[in-house]
């Protein structure tokens, strides 16, 4: 439910903050001029799927990143997809999808999880800025989702601030197999939290209206450090 943003907006105008309105897009730089704004989801995720193919096979063009695009967005900005990323220092997010200034509304907290001030930012992402796509990405090895799944067997005794965080990822963690190695759970907890952050924020009132009336897409993936490869869910 999206209700803090009015407040935001107001308290932000009562500063003496200027809120820029999103313009209908930005003059493309020289090197992408012929690739237009995504009309929907589908097609913002096709760029970010195009991204990371160019990223992981070492081929990356580094658009949006001239003085002279950086200077259209000193009022205003248009980015085409919202990523809900972790804050994991190997998993930089405008890299891993070969994009630039201005092409991502970026939210990074650590394992990825749906927070108070992350509902916070996606809705800001979502209403005022209109992107068409929100993907949540997480990565291989995360530590947030590591300390979780030792929560889970009883061998971690976090600290408070990381207890907050394994408090929020273990309701969406499956139980444990004793087939599985402890590499092969961590794998298939890293997608499961992936999928619970999707699954609370498609229940949040003001994401399921625009998800039900397709203005937004809502897309989950899996990053692997080692190829730097991005798998879609």
């Amino acid at each position: 439910m999206w209700e803090n943003e009015l407040t935001r907006r107001e308290v932000l105008t009562a500063a003496g903050v200027t809120v820029a309105l999103p313009l209908a897009g930005l003059a493309a730089d020289s090197d992408t001029a012929k690739v237009p704004f995504p009309k929907d989801g589908a097609e913002a995720l096709l760029r970010l799927k195009e991204g990371n193919a160019r990223f992981a096979d070492s081929k990356t063009r580094h658009a949006h990143e001239s003085a002279n695009w950086r200077k259209q967005l000193v009022s205003t900005q248009k980015p085409f997809a919202t990523i809900l990323g972790c804050s994991d220092s190997r998993v930089p997010v405008e890299l891993i999808f070969d994009q630039g200034f201005g092409d991502l509304f970026v939210i990074r907290v650590a394992g990825n999880v749906i927070a108070p001030d992350v509902v916070g930012s996606l809705g800001y992402a979502i209403e005022h800025l209109e992107t068409p796509l929100v993907l949540v990405v997480g990565h291989r090895g995360c530590g947030a989702v590591t300390a979780a799944v030792q929560a889970m067997d009883g061998k971690l005794d976090p600290l408070p601030g990381v207890n907050a965080l394994v408090e929020l990822i273990t309701p969406g963690l499956p139980k444990p197999k004793p087939d599985l190695s402890i590499e092969e759970r961590i794998d298939s907890a890293v997608e499961a939290n992936v999928q619970w952050s999707m699954k609370q924020l498609a229940k949040l009132p003001g994401a399921k209206k625009v998800l039900e009336f397709g203005q937004v897409t809502l897309a989950g993936a899996v990053y692997d450090l080692a190829t730097g490869r991005v798998r879609f869910l």
